[in-house]
């Protein structure tokens, strides 16, 4: 699999943080496609496709905690509960500073929590190496 083929999934409702997340990764010469989720329904929905051999199991999944429809956690526990997803990276990208969510989605099995900067640029930057990382550098799980 080469790298313009390890796709991302990204579960964001924000349409003004999915812009900047997407531009973000684009500036970082980050190839991979992007498939957006925006809300918690229809990132189960993609995670159904998975299962279902209908959709493409992404390289990483940068995932949002307060989602409409079905909440960030709930989407994480569903990722964790199924085979195919079971040990697929994902990193939390929220708003959210509650030790209460920093504390349960590592217990859900979150591969990372980083807290979304309130600064443009600094949500930028924090992207960009987001990405440099877990699609450039880290060692992803073949495909099960």
């Amino acid at each position: 699999m080469t790298v313009s083929e390890k796709m991302i999934l990204l579960v964001e409702d924000d349409p003004d943080h999915e812009a900047l997340a997407i531009r973000a990764l684009r500036k970082s010469n980050v190839a991979n496609e992007i498939q957006v989720a925006r809300d918690g329904a229809e990132a189960l929905e993609y995670m159904n496709g998975i299962s279902e051999g209908t959709k493409p199991l992404p390289q990483l999944v940068l995932l949002d905690l307060k989602l409409p429809k079905v909440e960030g956690l709930d989407v994480l526990r569903a990722i964790r509960a199924n085979d195919k997803t079971a040990i697929l990276p994902v990193v939390v990208l929220t708003s959210s500073d509650e030790e209460r969510d920093i504390v349960a989605s590592y217990r859900l099995g979150v591969n990372s929590y980083i807290r979304k900067p309130v600064n443009f640029t600094d949500f930028a930057e924090a992207t960009k190496q987001l990405g440099m990382y877990w699609l450039l550098l880290n060692q992803c799980p073949p495909a099960q």
